[in-house]
């Protein structure tokens, strides 16, 4: 039975990872369309290379040599944001995989959930912000959501192992970014550039200052929550330097469950295109003939503030996800810019949920409303406009 895989932001680093693994598998497994946002260059190399039948632009104003490129290319052309919704509703589409960053790809996701696809979600914010829509249309339409994240991957797949009401804890592990031995009065004065210099992972601009800030950890625990059904009392976080465990659960005999490998996406994102089934790999193998070690310590939450809120949106619902996300990636692009400290950051996000006032029960239309409006609070705070960053590992 074929796979026809649509990669929704395949030009980053996720989804150029996803395009090797398919090529990797082979036939029944095809690239059915594509999707970018700048970087439309290396969109078209992707479809001279992978024949899909569809792509999608999701810029305003795509530049005409590009739309030449692509029209000569003999692929249906999809344009802005409802284009993308409509090229996931495609009958030639089986799984979409979604690796946009920020709620900018919510729509789409959505979208996929109602048309009944699998979805493998690499998408963190579409659950943070919109958890209680997502997983209840994809219940409806019987649309399976695979977690695409190395912490939740790892977590899917320890869960195997024994039933949800065995489970006593979720424990996701963190690199602890560039700052994890730090002190607070040291991150005061860290600069952007040593914010983006991971130790363990090459990612985009801003899930690198994510990771240093622990927002995105933060980001993790949330969706774990919606993902497996979980309290927040039962997801907890440890650092873990050299992200060999990916995450682990702990069940009620004590049993502790752990998924490892080296650091290399493409374990977590094949896993999700070939569920429930387990092929040969292209990723990276872990050498246990050689000495090893794995340590593990707590994280400080005086110096990442962001686990603490993590679970106060997880414990208030309704719009909390769509401010706690939006705030975070405005007062991200706003350190970017150089208009912030990095510890501001937390700050900014703190304060914002602290002037929102809370819809329980959400519609599309809030959760967007209130994404809106949280940006809005920052850059009042700021005094300034800012704009989130596509970095190449978030690209539409």
């Amino acid at each position: 039975m074929s796979k026809r895989i649509a990669i929704l932001g395949s030009t980053g680093s996720i989804g150029t990872a996803a395009l090797e693994v398919i090529e990797h598998l082979g036939p029944p497994y095809q690239v059915a369309s594509l999707s970018a946002h700048r970087q439309t260059a290396r969109l078209v190399d992707q479809v001279r290379h992978h024949r899909p039948t569809a792509v999608a632009l999701t810029a305003e104003h795509p530049a005409p040599a590009t739309l030449e490129q692509l029209t000569a290319l003999n692929v249906a052309i999809y344009r802005g944001p409802t284009g993308l919704e409509a090229m996931v509703r495609r009958d030639d589409v089986d799984v979409v995989l979604a690796a946009i960053v920020g709620a900018a790809g919510l729509p789409a996701v959505l979208a996929a959930v109602q048309a009944g696809k699998t979805l493998a979600l690499a998408n963190k914010e579409a659950l943070v912000v919109a958890g209680a829509l997502l997983l209840p249309q994809a219940k409806a339409s019987g649309a399976p959501v695979l977690p695409v994240d190395s912490e939740h991957s790892a977590v899917f797949q320890a869960m195997q192992c024994g039933r949800l009401g065995e489970v006593r804890r979720v424990i996701l592990t963190a690199s602890g970014g560039p700052f994890r031995n730090w002190t607070r009065k040291e991150l005061e004065s860290a600069t952007v550039q040593q914010a983006l210099s991971h130790p363990t992972w090459r990612m985009g601009h801003k899930i690198t200052i994510d990771s240093a800030t622990m927002f995105n950890k933060a980001l993790e625990i949330i969706e774990a929550c919606w993902l497996f059904d979980l309290p927040p009392e039962k997801v907890e976080v440890v650092i873990h330097p050299e992200s060999i465990i990916h995450s682990m659960v702990e069940f009620v005999d004590g049993s502790v469950i752990a998924q490892l490998s080296p650091p290399d996406m493409k374990t977590p994102i094949q896993y999700a295109l070939t569920y429930p089934q387990r092929l040969t790999g292209l990723g990276k193998r872990l050498n246990l003939t050689h000495p090893l070690s794995l340590n593990f310590q707590p994280p400080d939450p005086a110096r990442f503030p962001a686990l603490r809120l993590a679970y106060e949106v997880v414990r208030t619902g309704g719009t909390m996800g769509a401010v706690f996300n939006a705030a975070n990636e405005a007062a991200v692009a706003a350190f970017l810019a150089g208009k912030i400290t990095l510890l501001e950051i937390s700050r900014l996000v703190e304060v914002t949920m602290s002037q929102h006032r809370t819809t329980a029960s959400p519609g599309l239309s809030d959760l967007l409303a209130a994404d809106a409006w949280a940006r809005a609070v920052v850059e009042t705070q700021l005094g300034v406009a800012v704009h989130p960053v596509r970095s190449a590992a978030t690209l539409s």
